[in-house]
């Protein structure tokens, strides 16, 4: 098991390019949520704001 987590001498690179692909992997899944929540926010204020100005 030490030889598989040692990578004959390339754990170095190789562990480090796992983890990054699990951020970018990470980041993908979870940026579509985050763009959706502020897209929701931004029109609910824009909203807001229209229903405020035809109110006298």
């Amino acid at each position: 098991m030490t030889d598989f987590f040692a990578m004959h001498g390339y754990a170095a690179y190789v562990w480090p390019a796992y983890a990054l692909f699990a951020i970018v992997l990470l980041a993908d899944a979870i940026a579509p949520a985050l763009a959706r929540r502020r897209i929701l926010r931004e029109l609910t204020g824009r909203l807001r704001r229209a229903a405020s100005r035809k109110t006298p």
